[in-house]
C-alpha cells in the first residue's frame, strides 16, 4: 500500500512544529531541557525559549519536518516491491 507523502508530510511537519515549540515553552517556563534547546539552536536560526525565538522554531520545525516526511514518504514508495500481476 502506498502511502500519501504530502499528507504524511503535512502530518509530520505539524508534530515535529508542535514538539520544538513545547520544548521552548517547558525551556522557557520551568527552564526544562535548555541544552536542548541550545542544540536546535544552532541549526534553527533564531530559536530560543522567548515567545519570538518559539515563533520562529515552530516555523523552522514545520519546514524541516515537511521536508523530512516528504522525503521518508517518498523513499518508502520507491521502496516498496512492484506489484506482480
Amino acid at each position: 500500500m502506498k502511502l500519501d507523502a504530502p499528507r504524511f508530510a503535512l502530518a509530520l511537519g505539524i508534530v515535529w512544529a508542535f514538539g520544538v515549540v513545547m520544548l521552548a515553552c517547558m525551556a522557557r517556563l520551568f527552564g526544562w531541557g535548555g541544552p536542548v534547546v541550545g542544540v536546535i539552536a544552532s541549526v534553527y536560526i533564531g530559536y530560543s525559549p522567548t515567545w519570538a525565538g518559539l515563533f520562529i522554531g515552530a516555523i523552522w520545525g514545520f519546514v524541516d519536518g515537511f521536508v523530512g516526511g516528504f522525503l521518508l514518504g517518498w523513499l518508502y514508495n520507491r521502496l516498496l516491491p512492484a506489484k506482480v500481476e
